[in-house]
């Protein structure tokens, strides 16, 4: 059974970065797109990045373009979120989920059937 686990969260201060991983276990990643989101108190949650199970199409939601870069290491069961520039509105909970077969669109979450316990990352000065 595929789990995912979320680290390198944590409290930094504006215009530093962070470098976020999911990791899986159980099951290979290598079939699978991965998509980041990410949820602030008292919002919903909402799609920030995703990667295709071969990396070769990644996307990324407006307010982190340019910011933000998703790659994996299918070697390594391992996708990774590197955020630079990070800003106090990046302030949330980040999880990984694994895709599933759906019609549901990449930043859905309904399109997501396993997801991690997720990471708090705290942008603060």
């Amino acid at each position: 059974q595929l789990q995912l686990v979320e680290t390198g969260g944590g409290l930094v201060q504006p215009g530093t970065s962070l470098r976020l991983s999911c990791v899986a276990s159980g099951l290979t990643l290598e079939n699978l797109a991965i998509g980041w989101f990410r949820q602030a108190p008292g919002k919903e949650r909402e799609g920030v990045s995703y990667i295709s199970s071969s990396g070769r199409n990644v996307y990324y939601a407006d307010f982190v373009k340019g910011r933000f870069t998703i790659s994996r290491d299918n070697g390594e069961n391992t996708v990774t979120l590197l955020m630079n520039s990070l800003k106090p509105e990046d302030t949330a909970i980040y999880y990984c989920a694994a895709r599933r077969p759906s019609g549901f669109a990449d930043f859905d979450p309904r399109g997501y059937g396993v997801w991690g316990q997720g990471t708090q990352v705290t942008v603060s000065s």
